[in-house]
């Protein structure tokens, strides 16, 4: 039996790729091993290309790859490969170059090397892509919680991001593919589905008379389906269509990841971000009324050029005022090819990292203070794993549909359960609650029966 070895860099659309490219295996007869064993017989980097060091990663992977196994294949694809397939050629050792898109032929590509043993580089022009490429993932390591990818490429051109040239312009799922291959992922097990994309809240923007709203709606009609929940969405996306299906909804989870960037509007200006903090903030309110207790989760870039002192303390002064669940904070990383890499005034990395760590103080202040209202509430918990911690402490961890970190007692057979978990100790990492009950059958109430 042939073997192949995956080595994933980069986000969760990454990983979900990587997946679906396993199926492709998988179905062709393929053992999965682990990438740092010795001696797979095919080798699959997913790379990725966000940062500069995105780039050298990716790089230093392909070349372990090739150390590991000289005889073996080696097929290299993801954002790296659609944007600079020409560093990879050279490579020695590389077999095949795929973009972000076509990788449904990966098979065919690998067939073809162990006949002709001749270099495939088959980059095409991501900008031309106007189909969504269909890749099914029918299951996921973890049992819990299911990605189901809605759309790809992203229309908006940050300056500070490459990712339009890596994975082209918004390309969505068609509607009755998404909601087929949601009831495969209910019949396989799995309560909550995570829709995901590259621009996931864009959903729509290219398809007739259908959107984000829409899409959300159609998936209550999914039986069995528990929660949804939406992986990312710009607030420009949240319209009042979409906050009125929220409002009406028992499934969709209270927790919204919207990326900030920047809490000052000369810096967001200066970005290329649709929104000022002004209507970002009405935003906010917006989704608080319909989702109250709602987990808000946000991305904050940091230093980017020419941001002042006065800039930064407008940015950290506007997240305290928001009130955000927790940060993912970045210091801002010089991207060669966009806008931004050329522009003046770049912030020295100390400077960088002293605000980074400022954030990253705040965040933690935060966290608690998120965690802290919900003390006394009983919330519903899907258990993930034993603690990870202490495994062998008979308790549990997994996310309460407002994204809390929650550890409690119980034994291995609830895992996957909707749980009722009383929350008794707040913390900025993990929560500690006390079981209550196991929700066994529960029927999602249909949207159509309640009053819209």
């Amino acid at each position: 039996m042939s073997t192949v070895a995956f080595h994933t860099l980069g986000c969760k659309v990454n990983s979900y790729e990587t997946e679906a490219i396993w199926q492709l295996f998988k179905a062709n007869g393929y053992e999965r091993v682990d990438f740092e064993q010795d001696g797979a017989d095919v080798y699959v980097i997913n790379t990725c290309t966000v940062t500069n060091t995105g780039d050298k990663k990716s790089r230093q992977v392909i070349r372990r790859a090739i150390r590991r196994n000289p005889d073996a294949i080696v097929a290299v694809t993801g954002c790296y490969a659609q944007t600079s397939p020409g560093e990879i050629a050279q490579i020695p050792g590389v077999d095949i170059i795929v973009g972000t898109q076509g990788r449904e032929k990966l098979i065919e590509y690998v067939e073809q090397i162990r006949r002709e043993r001749q270099p495939i580089n088959a980059v095409t022009n991501i900008m031309k892509a106007r189909e969504f490429e269909e890749l099914e993932v029918p299951s996921f390591t973890d049992r819990t919680r299911a990605s189901l990818k809605i759309q790809e490429g992203c229309n908006n051109f940050c300056t500070f991001c490459i990712i339009p040239w890596a994975r082209g312009l918004m390309r969505s799922r068609k509607p009755e593919s998404v909601l087929e291959q949601a009831r495969k992922l209910v019949d396989a097990g799995y309560l909550e589905i995570v829709l995901t994309g590259i621009h996931t809240g864009g959903y729509g923007e290219d398809l007739e008379n259908y959107n984000l709203a829409k899409l959300l709606v159609d998936l209550h009609q999914v039986e069995g389906l528990k929660r949804i929940r939406i992986s990312s969405i710009e607030a420009s996306q949240i319209t009042d269509e979409v906050i009125d299906v929220i409002n009406n909804s028992d499934r969709v989870c209270r927790h919204l990841h919207v990326p900030l960037q920047a809490g000052d509007d000369e810096v967001l200006k200066r970005m290329r971000r649709k929104y000022t903090t002004a209507e970002f903030y009405e935003k906010m309110v917006k989704v608080r009324e319909a989702l109250p207790g709602v987990a808000l989760t946000t991305d904050v870039i940091v230093g980017f050029p020419g941001e002042t002192e006065e800039q930064f303390q407008n940015t950290y002064d506007f997240i305290k005022k928001v009130g955000f669940a927790e940060l993912h904070v970045f210091p801002y990383s010089m991207r060669t090819g966009t806008p931004a890499a050329r522009m003046p005034d770049q912030i020295p990395e100390d400077v960088k990292h002293a605000r980074v760590a400022r954030l990253l103080e705040l965040n933690q202040q935060l966290t608690l203070a998120y965690a802290q209202q919900f003390v006394g509430d009983v919330l519903e918990v899907i258990p993930e794993r034993p603690y990870k911690e202490d495994p062998s402490s008979g308790m549990l961890m997994g996310y309460s549909d407002n994204y809390l970190n929650v550890v409690f007692p119980g034994d291995e057979s609830m895992i996957g359960k909707i749980c009722k978990v009383r929350l008794d100790e707040p913390g900025s990492e993990y929560c500690k609650g006390t079981f209550v009950r196991v929700l066994d059958n529960v029927r999602p109430v249909l949207l159509e029966e309640r009053a819209i």
